[in-house]
């Protein structure tokens, strides 16, 4: 069950509220559909845009979804992602993040995994809740910059499940969350790469795992 490992006193520990898209609207209906043919077990079905709808909406929908399913994952892991095991933001050796969000931070600055997270979902968080970016309301349209926005999400959410990946597979291995792990990451790589939302420079800490992940769907 997706769902077990929110409960029990772990849930304490999900660092950032659930981004809730409203019952009763259109995007709620959307994601119910996604949900729906994410059961099928055809991911790369799953991930298409459904017939008639609005690209921006359908990639505005999944964003808010990856942002929680991310969320949730990260929250069981960091009692183990701290400033002394995690002193920089890094994806194995050879990749490290620095952060900036080019208006509070403008220079990179260096910082440990839990601090660089923690930049991260803040600044995600405060782009999903800003109704000029991500209109809740039927009818209200997407701004011109949607695309970009999105794509940057999508860009720096991906360095959460690489820093997962690299740095506390272990631990997911001994909550036996990795199969819940893989299969949202799998859904989430499938989507980028459906609508060609990341650049692949910026997948390459995860290349061969998103290669394997593939390859099982041919």
């Amino acid at each position: 069950n997706a769902f077990s490992l929110v409960s029990g006193s772990r849930s304490s520990k999900t660092f950032k509220p659930k981004k809730n898209i409203p019952e009763g609207s259109h995007q709620y209906e959307l994601l119910k559909h996604a949900e729906a043919t994410l059961g099928s077990g055809n991911l790369r079905q799953a991930v298409m845009l459904p017939e008639g709808e609005d690209l921006n909406e359908w990639i505005a929908v999944n964003t808010v979804d990856f942002f929680n399913q991310i969320n949730m994952l990260y929250g069981t892991i960091t009692e183990f992602c701290m400033e002394s095991s995690c002193p920089v933001m890094s994806a194995g050796p050879r990749y490290e993040y620095h952060w900036a969000d080019g208006t509070n931070i403008k220079k990179p600055i260096k910082c440990s995994a839990p601090k660089y997270i923690d930049y991260l979902m803040t600044w995600v968080q405060d782009q999903l809740d800003d109704e000029t970016l991500f209109p809740s309301k039927i009818g209200v349209p997407f701004p011109k910059n949607f695309m970009s926005v999105a794509k940057t999400i999508l860009k720096r959410l991906f360095r959460v499940y690489a820093h997962i990946y690299h740095q506390h597979f272990d631990s997911v291995m001994r909550l036996q969350e990795e199969a819940h792990l893989n299969t949202s990451f799998k859904h989430f790589i499938f989507f980028v790469q459906e609508f060609n939302l990341i650049d692949r420079r910026e997948l390459a800490p995860l290349q061969e795992l998103i290669e394997k992940l593939g390859s099982k769907d041919r």
